[in-house]
């Protein structure tokens, strides 16, 4: 974490809630930095109030750009809950996680960080939340795997995806209490100071590594569609992200005229998608794939989940409590206390980096303690309303702010409130479920890639010529993969004689991203290594330009 400067007012001016940093005058005891030369650069800085029609239209693009990583949580989720065959239930886990991410940002803005930062599912609860559904107690019946025999109306079927959803409420609920806790109380200071780019590595590296299988079942339905979408992705993310877009727009001085917009660098991944969706509509109207279950490819048919359409009610009110009463269990909380001390480090890193893009300050000390605490109020949120997961910072959004060029904070206020609005009208997550599974496939290849290249990133901020980074480095990525691997294969090898315990070691060991940052952090604490004339804990000059690094963020789809 930045070591927090003396105080010189400015401050006051992005973190309060008035005033306006861009327009303050130069301070004589601190020259001019890259911030200030990137918010003359700004057309609105982040306490700016742009046009009320700016702040929807880019308000939108912000709820389009987050849509892949939003979207994907409960889908995935649906696999661990038995709810592969029950599009309806889908499209209201949809439907809620917007309606809470909306809420979770116009908290977060208001009253957090108050910056221009949105929130959203985050996958560092999707690993431990999977291991908790993997546990045997909780392995999916057999006959709901079966289209066929699934009676999703069923009161049977109902309690066996509802009992695990509880289960995973409870355990998030408590778990969000830890985040809230070390907000309010200022502890995260203490933790950065123990974790380190060799902690965070292998953390984030096997969040995404862990997640091959599900990205390898939906896109082994049709590995052609599949490999179509992610061609489309690379394309419009990689080879086309310089490219501009004329669209029509008017002005005072310039009247009606066009305006280039880098729609490819903004939306790669929503017209990826859209793009591989029509398609296979087309082929499904003409019969092109096949019509019987039994046939390769009946997956990427378009008309599977049809009837999902017209069932979703127009509104819907999701409330806290809706699936039942949360259950807790000790082996899920201490599972997602591994997730929630990833999610907070990665915020801060996330704060840093859109501080400076929207023309602020870097953040003080009292600011991020606040922004954490409020992101642990939204995991509370998230598990009383039953998303079946939490809420974090989202740096693809970060990345829009230097692509817009405004960084007002009034503009995440209005994707907060488009948010909310999408998950009251029914049909818009419904719509969603619709997506043919190895369309899905195609876009997981791409964001796993992706959040495991972001984890080995971080290794940059450490020397990795030193064979002692190296090694630990290795170590923890291999026995993040090993340990969970043997476990699952063996699920009664673990008896200690106390079922508990059993519960606690069975998820933890399950799950890749704890075994891999456990022993990252415990090696890279424990084992000494000397660099710039005194002993560290890391192969890494703690400078002060060091100290203030940002992480790269796993949930950035900003490809």
């Amino acid at each position: 974490m930045a070591p927090e400067k003396e105080s010189n007012g400015l401050d006051n001016y992005t973190f309060a809630l008035e005033g306006r940093f861009c327009d303050l005058p130069d301070t004589e005891k601190e020259p001019a930095s890259s911030t200030d030369e990137y918010s003359n650069k700004l057309a609105y800085c982040v306490t700016d109030v742009p046009p009320w029609y700016l702040c929807i239209i880019l308000g939108i693009q912000h709820c389009l750009t987050a849509f892949g990583g939003i979207i994907a949580i409960p889908l995935i989720l649906s696999q661990g809950l038995c709810l592969q065959h029950d599009g309806l239930t889908q499209s209201h886990l949809i439907s809620t996680i917007f309606l809470v991410s909306g809420v979770c940002t116009l908290l977060q803005v208001v009253f957090g960080i108050r910056l221009p930062i949105l929130q959203g599912g985050t996958f560092t609860l999707l690993a431990p939340s999977m291991a908790l559904l993997s546990m045997p107690e909780w392995t999916c019946p057999a006959w709901t795997q079966n289209a066929s025999l699934v009676n999703t109306s069923s009161t049977d079927f109902i309690e066996v995806w509802q009992s695990r959803m509880r289960a995973l409420q409870g355990s998030i609920i408590v778990g969000s209490l830890f985040q809230v806790l070390v907000g309010f109380s200022g502890l995260i200071g203490l933790f950065m100071r123990f974790i380190g780019p060799l902690t965070i590595a292998p953390t984030i590296s096997l969040i995404g590594l862990s997640l091959f299988d599900s990205a390898g079942s939906s896109a082994g339905n049709h590995w052609g569609i599949s490999a179509m979408t992610t061609a489309l992705i690379i394309l419009f993310s990689q080879y086309l992200r310089h490219i501009p877009v004329p669209f029509p727009a008017y002005n005072k001085d310039k009247r009606l005229h066009t305006s280039p917009v880098y729609v490819f660098q903004i939306l790669p991944v929503l017209l990826g998608i859209t793009l591989s969706w029509t398609i296979c509509y087309i082929l499904t109207v003409y019969n092109v794939l096949p019509a019987e279950p039994d046939k390769y490819g009946y997956l990427a048919r378009t008309d599977l989940k049809g009837d999902v359409m017209s069932q979703a009610p127009w509104l819907v009110f999701p409330y806290p409590g809706q699936w039942g009463r949360p259950t807790v269990s000790l082996a899920g909380v201490i599972g997602i206390l591994a997730g929630v001390i990833s999610s907070m480090i990665e915020s801060v890193g996330d704060y840093h980096a859109c501080a400076r893009l929207s023309g602020a300050p870097p953040p003080p000390k009292h600011a991020i303690n606040r922004g954490i605490g409020i992101e642990g109020i939204g995991c509370l949120l998230a598990g009383a309303w039953g998303t079946g997961n939490g809420t974090t910072s989202y740096s693809e959004n970060v990345g829009a702010l230097g692509i817009t060029k405004v960084g007002s904070r009034m503009v995440i206020v209005a994707s907060g409130v488009l948010m909310v609005v999408m998950g009251i009208f029914g049909k818009v997550g419904a719509i969603f479920t619709t997506i043919p599974s190895p369309v899905i496939g195609g876009m997981f290849m791409v964001m796993f890639g992706v959040i495991s290249a972001a984890g080995v990133s971080n290794l940059q901020y450490a020397d990795m010529n030193s064979s002692r980074n190296i090694f630990i480095f290795g170590f923890s990525m291999f026995t993040g993969l090993v340990i969970p691997n043997w476990i699952l294969k063996n699920p009664k090898a673990i008896s200690t004689g106390v079922a508990e315990l059993d519960q606690v070691l069975q998820v933890l060991l399950t799950t890749s991203m704890f075994v891999g940052g456990f022993f990252g952090f415990i090696l890279d604490n424990t084992v000494p290594g000397i660099v710039c004339g005194r002993r560290v804990r890391s192969k890494t000059c703690r400078t002060p330009a060091l100290e203030a690094w940002s992480w790269t963020p796993l949930d950035s789809m900003t490809l």
